[in-house]
């Protein structure tokens, strides 16, 4: 493929926003549509961002030829339904996190695409922000040795849309929408080893009149090597958001900060009104990111797929590894409802992961 790959946008909300300025910044990449079923809002987001085709309807989207491939940026709960059309469609498919509802749902995404001969990502944007690329690169190269324990937390004070409160739409609580950030950065840092057992602690600590899904948890995963990873995830934390890493080895430890240590520290009793602080309130004290998309790996992430669509090469986070990331979760919701661990593989029938917490 020697021109410009024809992105469309499926949503015009929070990360949708990040999908367009990342995909801008992209030179291989020429953004073509944008839809969304909310009258009025891709006219607004197409003329916002520059783009020539705004729908209201999935499907007269999905005919354009110029679209090869589309981005889903909709509510948990239409992930199925959307990569299933674009699959018949013909086009190539990146999928936001969390990847489906269920296991069953996670198969059929992953079946409709092979059938289709369409490539299928799993938006992990974990997997490329700079900093935990570079300490991936140490534990790597062996600078730290063998991993020992690995840990991983996101924080802020709760979802920036309606959608992920309500956990009929979104499947569960911050395990759901942030858990998975940690449990396949995990797998990619220890080379897609196999999980051995999930043990996890939720509580609904401080939103319990939004919404009956979790929100503060810790999930520890044991791996089949031996290997500890510890994920701590919150809704609840103030001053805007908190992401951050450590690696621990036998030869040496590696400490990463998203936010710290690259912005600029900032108190403001109105609120700072950047991208990824969107999903944290900022009044007071906060951490202002400057090329805050690059920080967190979004262009780097979809320059890399769209590489992917133009020179027929695998992405680096698949279909398969969004699945496992849903088995994760499953398990993370199945050990905190009946208080042990949980080994893997890990087979239920749920349809949401919050059913096997709050039975």
């Amino acid at each position: 493929m020697s021109k410009k790959v024809g992105v469309g946008l499926i949503g015009s909300q929070f990360i949708s926003t990040i999908h367009a300025e990342s995909l801008q910044l992209v030179p291989d990449a020429r953004l073509v549509a944008v839809m969304s079923p909310t009258d009025g809002h891709a006219r607004k987001f197409a003329e916002k961002y520059h783009i020539p085709n705004h729908f209201t309807s999935l499907e007269e989207m999905l005919d354009m030829d110029d679209i090869d491939m589309v981005v889903i940026g909709a509510p948990n709960y239409l992930h199925c339904e959307i990569t299933l059309k674009a699959a018949a469609a013909g086009k190539h498919i990146v999928v936001e996190k969390p990847f489906s509802m269920n296991l069953k749902e996670a198969d059929l995404m992953i079946d409709a695409c092979k059938r289709a001969g369409v490539k299928l990502m799993y938006a992990e944007e974990l997997c490329f922000t700079p900093k935990y690329v570079r300490l991936k690169s140490l534990l790597d190269e062996g600078a730290l040795g063998d991993p020992v324990l690995l840990k991983q937390s996101e924080k802020h004070d709760g979802p920036h849309a309606d959608h992920f409160w309500d956990v009929e739409r979104s499947g569960g609580g911050v395990t759901m929408d942030m858990g998975c950030h940690a449990f396949q950065f995990f797998r990619w840092l220890n080379g897609n080893n196999p999980v051995r057992s999930v043990y996890a602690q939720m509580n609904t600590s401080v939103h319990g009149k939004k919404t009956r899904g979790d929100d503060n948890a810790i999930i520890i995963l044991e791996f089949e090597n031996g290997v500890t990873a510890v994920a701590e995830e919150s809704w609840t934390k103030l001053g805007g958001m908190d992401d951050r890493a450590e690696i621990h080895g036998s030869e040496g430890v590696a400490y990463a900060d998203v936010l710290q240590g690259n912005s600029i520290q900032t108190y403001s009793n109105k609120g700072v009104g950047y991208a990824v602080e969107k999903a944290g309130n900022t009044i007071g004290w906060s951490f202002t990111m400057y090329e805050e998309t690059w920080n967190y790996g979004f262009p780097q992430e979809f320059e890399h797929f769209v590489d992917c669509v133009k020179n027929d090469r695998q992405p680096l986070v698949t279909g398969e590894d969004g699945k496992a990331v849903m088995e994760i979760i499953f398990a993370a919701y199945e050990s905190a409802g009946s208080g042990r661990k949980v080994y893997l593989p890990f087979h239920t029938e749920a349809d949401r992961p919050i059913r096997l917490w709050k039975k």
